[in-house]
C-alpha cells in the first residue's frame, strides 16, 4: 500500500514513502471467522513437507490457534560422531514476512527479519510467518530431550528445514511444533505451552530433571521474598573497573558511590577475581585452579574482602561473584588444586583444541564444595557465565555425558545454596532454553536476555534494545526473569538504556566508572521505600516488542509494551527511535497493553509530564522523536464519580485515575493497589498503596476548580499530612502528593511491612 499526501489544498501530492524514506505499507485482511479458517491440516500452510515426518493435530492451550506436532526418527551416533539429519517441513504458503529467533553464535539468540522467501542468515530456534490473510504461522524446534538438538534453517527453495543432532548411540527423535493463529502472540503461545508440557513430562517424554534431583530441590531450596533481590539497585564491576580487578578498586568504587549518595543493595564482583593458571595467550587458555581468590588482587582472601565491604557499606546486603559453568573460559587447570581434588576429563572443542573439565561423577560434589566455600566467605549469590561452552563440546560421548549433568547439578547446587539469587549468562543455547529455563518446577531464574552492553561501540546501543525487546517474545514464555544487562549512567545512550531497563520487567544494574554518574537519571529509575532502601520500579509483566514483524532496518519506532498491577492496572508503552534520523508516528491508544476500546484512560508521557484523557479505538498519541530519543506512555484507567453537589449529569461527573509516582520512568509500578469508593456523605475516598516514596500523581478532572485546603483531606498512616506536601497541577489536572517529604517531616517510621498507605478524601 502506497499513500499520497499533501499539507495544503494548493500543495502538490507527494508519495508518503518517498517523503518519509519508508518502505511501502501493507494491509492484511483477516477473515472474520478465524477458527474455522485454520481448522485444516498443516499441508494447507506448509507445501511439500518431507514424508518421513509423522504429523499429528493436537489440542492447543492458546484459544483460536491450531497446533501440530511433527516427529521423525533419527539415527544414532557412531563413535565420537553425532548423527546429523535434515528434514524439510515444507515451504510456507501465502506469506509476505518472516521473523526468526536465530543463534548468531553459540551463547545467544537474536531476532532476524525478512520478506519471502525464508532465508535466515543463521540457524533458528523458532520462526514465524505473517500470511496475507493476517494469520501467523509459528514453527518451534524442541531440543534437550534425549540428547537431541534441533535447529531450523532454510534451503535454497525457502523451505523450513529441521536440522537435528543426536548424541546418543541409540536412535532418537526430532520434534518440531507448528501453530497457526490469528496473531503471532496467539500462535507463539500455542507452541510454547505445548513445549513446556513436553519438557515437564505431562506427555510421554523424559522429564527435565530426575526424580531425585526434584526431591533435592524441593527439600533444600530456601523460601525468599523476590523483592529482596530483584527489586534492588545493583552495581557491577565489569565495565566500571576493567579486567585487572583488585579488592582496592572495589573498595574505591564503593566509596565513590557512597560519596555520590548512590545506595546500592547488590554488588556483583565480575570476572577476574578467581585463581587462574594460563596455558596460552587468551582468556580461553586460562583454567580455574583454586576456589580462593587470586592472591595478587585479593591478598587476604575473598572472605576478608566480603567482610570489609559489609562492614564499611551496611547498605550492601548481597554480594555476587562471577564464575563460568566449567570454572573459567578455559575450564579448569589440569595442574591446579581443583584438578587434584576432583576427577577430570579432557574433552575436544568444536572448531579444534581441547579443555580439561571436572568429570560427570564429581560435578555435584565440586559445586557443593565451591558454593559452601562461597557462603563461608560471605558470598550469597553467583553469576554463572559461559554456559554455552557445554554446547561447544565436540564429541558425542562427552556431550551426552556432560551437558545435562552440568545443567542439573548446577541448578540443584545453586538453588540449595543461593535460592533465587542466581544469574545465568551466555546460556541461550537450545538444550538449556528447553531443559532448564522452560519448565515451571522451580523458582524463576534470572537469565541474561541478549549479548552484552558494549559501551564503546556506538552502533550497538539501539540494536541492544531492539534485540532484547524481540528476544523477549520468546523468553517471556520461559520460567526466567529477563536481564537486559548492565549499563553506564553517564553514557550518551544512558537514558535510552535506562528507559529500556525500566520497562523490561527485569533487574537494573549499573557499571559506572568511578566519578562518572548521572544522579538525576538514577533517581528517575529508582525510589526510596519507607525503610530507606533504594529500589527499582519493575512492572509486573515483562516488556517485549509489540510489532513482531518489524525489522531493525525498517525505520519504524520500536515499541516495547508491558503492564503493571492486576485488574485495573496501568499499561505501559516505551517508544524508542532506533534509526539514525528523526521519526514521527501516531501511536494508537489500543497499542498500549491492557487498554480496551470501551475504556477511558489518563495517558501520561514521561519526558514531558503531560497527561491526556483518551478513549476509543481511534484515539492516538502523536510522537516526534529525534535520534536517540524515546518516550514512555502510561495509560491508567479512568473512573467517573458523582460527588455531592454535582448535577448528576455525565458531564459533571468527577473523573479520577491513579497515575503513580511522577518523575519516575515506571512510576506506575510503585503502586501496589488502589481503591476508589463513594462514602455515604457524598465524599470520594481514594486509597493508594505504594511500595515507594515520591510525588504521587492522581488525575482529577475538575481539580482546577477545587481548593486544596477545603476540598481535600490527605492522610498517611492515619495522620493528616502537612498541607504544603500536596499541590494542585492545573496544567495536567493533577493532585500531587509528595509522600517522601511528608514521611520525613512527620517523622514516620516503617512498621512490619514496606507498604505505604495514602488516603485521599475528596469533598
Amino acid at each position: 500500500m502506497v499513500i499520497q499526501t499533501k499539507i495544503a489544498t494548493n500543495d502538490n501530492w507527494k508519495w508518503a514513502n518517498e517523503a518519509l524514506r519508508a518502505s511501502d505499507g501493507e494491509l492484511y485482511f483477516q477473515p472474520p471467522q478465524v477458527p474455522s479458517t485454520i481448522s485444516k491440516g498443516p499441508n494447507e500452510y506448509l507445501e511439500e513437507p518431507d514424508p518421513r515426518w509423522s504429523v499429528q493435530s493436537i489440542p492447543s492451550e492458546s484459544p483460536g490457534a491450531q497446533l501440530w506436532s511433527f516427529k521423525a526418527s533419527l539415527k544414532g551416533a557412531k563413535g565420537s560422531e553425532s548423527s546429523i539429519t535434515e528434514l524439510s517441513l515444507g515451504i510456507p504458503r501465502y506469506y509476505s514476512k518472516w521473523f526468526a529467533t536465530v543463534r548468531p553464535w553459540t551463547p545467544w539468540i537474536a531476532p532476524r527479519h525478512g520478506k519471502a522467501p525464508f532465508a535466515p542468515p543463521q540457524v533458528a530456534v523458532a520462526c514465524a510467518f505473517l500470511r496475507y490473510d493476517g494469520l501467523s504461522l509459528v514453527v518451534l524446534a524442541i531440543s534437550g530431550l534425549d540428547d537431541v538438538l534441533t535447529e531450523l534453517k532454510a534451503d535454497d527453495k525457502g523451505s523450513v528445514v529441521a536440522r537435528s543432532r543426536n548424541d546418543r548411540e541409540s536412535n532418537g527423535e526430532a520434534h518440531v511444533l507448528a501453530s497457526l493463529g490469528p496473531s503471532y502472540e496467539c500462535a507463539n503461545a500455542a507452541v510454547m505451552y505445548q513445549a513446556r508440557r513436553i519438557m515437564t513430562g505431562e506427555l510421554p517424554a523424559n522429564g527435565h530433571i530426575s526424580a531425585e534431583a526434584k526431591q533435592s530441590v524441593s527439600k533444600d531450596v530456601k523460601a525468599e521474598w523476590v523483592e529482596n533481590w530483584y527489586d534492588n539497585l545493583t552495581f557491577c564491576t565489569w565495565n566500571a573497573l576493567g579486567q585487572d580487578l583488585t579488592e582496592q578498586k572495589i573498595y574505591d568504587a564503593l566509596s565513590d558511590l557512597k560519596e555520590n549518595d548512590i545506595n546500592i543493595t547488590n554488588l556483583i564482583i565480575d570476572d577476574n577475581w578467581q585463581s587462574l593458571e594460563a596455558h596460552g595467550p587468551t582468556q580461553f587458555d586460562m583454567g580455574w585452579s583454586d576456589f580462593e581468590a587470586n592472591p595478587k588482587g585479593f591478598p587476604k582472601g575473598l572472605k576478608h574482602t566480603a567482610t570489609k565491604i559489609r562492614e564499611k557499606h551496611p547498605n550492601i546486603k548481597h554480594i555476587t561473584v562471577w564464575h563460568a559453568i566449567l570454572g573459567y573460559w578455559g575450564a579448569v587447570s589440569p595442574h591446579g588444586k581443583i584438578a587434584q581434588n576432583y576427577k577430570t576429563k579432557k574433552v575436544n572443542k568444536t572448531g579444534g583444541g581441547h579443555i580439561t573439565v571436572v568429570d560427570e561423577p564429581d560435578i555435584g560434589r565440586m559445586y557443593q564444595d565451591f558454593y559452601d566455600f562461597l557462603l563461608d566467605a560471605g558470598i550469597d549469590s553467583v553469576k554463572t557465565d559461559a554456559q554455552f561452552m557445554l554446547d561447544e563440546i565436540a564429541d558425542a560421548p562427552d556431550r551426552r555425558r556432560l551437558i545435562t549433568a552440568y545443567l542439573d547439578e548446577w541448578t540443584i547446587a545453586s538453588l540449595r545454596h543461593f535460592s533465587i539469587k542466581v544469574i545465568s549468562c551466555m546460556s541461550q543455547f537450545p538444550q538449556n532454553l528447553f531443559h532448564t529455563q522452560l519448565p515451571m518446577d522451580k523458582p524463576p531464574l534470572m537469565v541474561r536476555n541478549s549479548d552484552d552492553f558494549f559501551p564503546d561501540i556506538a552502533e550497538s546501543h539501539p540494536y541492544h534494545i531492539f534485540c532484547n525487546a524481540y528476544n523477549a517474545l520468546f523468553t517471556s514464555h520461559l520460567n526466567t526473569l529477563p536481564d537486559w544487562d548492565m549499563f553506564q549512567t553517564s553514557h550518551p545512550y544512558a537514558s535510552f538504556h535506562a528507559a529500556a531497563r525500566c520497562v523490561s520487567g527485569g533487574p537494573i544494574y549499573i557499571t559506572d566508572t568511578p566519578g562518572k554518574h548521572n544522579i538525576e537519571l538514577i533517581r528517575q529509575m529508582t525510589a526510596q521505600n519507607i525503610s530507606g532502601k533504594t529500589i527499582v520500579l519493575r512492572p509486573s509483566v515483562f516488556g517485549k516488542a509489540i510489532d513482531p514483524y518489524n525489522a531493525y532496518e525498517d525505520e519504524h519506532l520500536l515499541k516495547v509494551g508491558t503492564f503493571t498491577g492486576g485488574k485495573g492496572g496501568t499499561g505501559i508503552l516505551a517508544v524508542f527511535n532506533i534509526s539514525q534520523r528523526p521519526l514521527s508516528e501516531c501511536v494508537n491508544l489500543m497499542s498500549i497493553p491492557g487498554t480496551e476500546s470501551g475504556g477511558e484512560y489518563a495517558v501520561q508521557a514521561f519526558t514531558t509530564g503531560e497527561v491526556r484523557v483518551l478513549s476509543g479505538s481511534h484515539a492516538v498519541v502523536t510522537l516526534q522523536l529525534d535520534v536517540r530519543s524515546w518516550e514512555i506512555l502510561a495509560a491508567a484507567p479512568v473512573r467517573a464519580f458523582t460527588l455531592a453537589g454535582s448535577t448528576g449529569l455525565q458531564s459533571s461527573a468527577t473523573k479520577v485515575a491513579v497515575l503513580g509516582l511522577r518523575g519516575k520512568m515506571t512510576g506506575a509500578a510503585a503502586i501496589l493497589g488502589s481503591e476508589m469508593t463513594m462514602r455515604d456523605n457524598g465524599r470520594l475516598h481514594v486509597l493508594v498503596t505504594s511500595k515507594a516514596l515520591g510525588i504521587l500523581g492522581v488525575y482529577i478532572s475538575d481539580v482546577e476548580k477545587r481548593d486544596l485546603g477545603e476540598d481535600f483531606m490527605i492522610m498517611i498512616h492515619g495522620r493528616a499530612i502537612p498541607i504544603h506536601c500536596a499541590s494542585i497541577n492545573t496544567d495536567e489536572s493533577l493532585l500531587e502528593v509528595d509522600t517522601e517529604k511528608a514521611w520525613k517531616e512527620m517523622g514516620l517510621q516503617a512498621g512490619y511491612g514496606n507498604e505505604l498507605g495514602v488516603n485521599i478524601y475528596v469533598q
